[in-house]
């Protein structure tokens, strides 16, 4: 189990943030009514996430040179917690769009540094399985978003489509340090700030 604790953590947050890419579209007639939100903010509720995502990937990517991919999954999943929290707590379309968008910063940070968490904690035929289950469940989260977003709608209301990521993000924040520790030391570089908290 020890062996595949780093895949685990990796998975967890992987699978979180593929699914909120689909997870919001069965709750969207929820939260127009819930938030009185007109079609052009419900449209933007699904848009800002995959936009500032794909932004920013590539910063994150480099950023993560800096301070550690350990490091910046770790702050990736923490935001991407504060965020959903904050989503599930909006009181009008307008802080749900924005917290969307801080959900997106997350997910970049944490996406940006999957493959190389999973490049560094395996070797061989290792590496091999576990890249084969992380695309697995990368496929998975977006295919079951919209199931599960229904199941949580329908049982609870559309809140819990991002209060459920909070379970799940304290559990990858929980094993990721435990999980690489043998990582090489990150460059030194001007992002020391993450330092001093990770």
């Amino acid at each position: 189990m020890r062996k595949w604790r780093p895949l685990i953590a990796v998975c967890l947050g992987t699978f979180m943030l593929l699914l909120d890419v689909t997870v919001v579209i069965v709750a969207l007639p929820d939260m127009a009514s819930g938030l009185a939100a007109s079609l052009t903010e419900l449209q933007w509720v699904i848009d800002i996430y995959a936009l500032v995502l794909a932004a920013l990937l590539l910063g994150a990517g480099a950023a993560a040179d800096v301070v550690g991919p350990r490091r910046m999954y770790v702050a990736g999943t923490a935001l991407f917690a504060l965020a959903s929290l904050g989503c599930g707590l909006a009181s009008g379309p307008g802080s749900l769009i924005a917290m969307r968008g801080v959900q997106g910063l997350g997910a970049a940070a944490m996406f940006a540094t999957t493959l190389s968490l999973l490049a560094a904690a395996y070797e061989g035929r290792d590496r091999s399985f576990a890249l084969g289950i992380w695309g697995a469940v990368s496929g998975a989260a977006a295919a079951l978003g919209p199931v599960l977003g229904g199941v949580l709608t329908q049982s609870l209301e559309w809140r819990w489509i991002f209060f459920i990521n909070l379970p799940v993000s304290v559990a990858a924040v929980w094993l990721t340090p435990f999980s690489f520790l043998h990582l090489p030391a990150p460059q030194e570089g001007p992002l020391l700030l993450f330092r001093l908290f990770f």
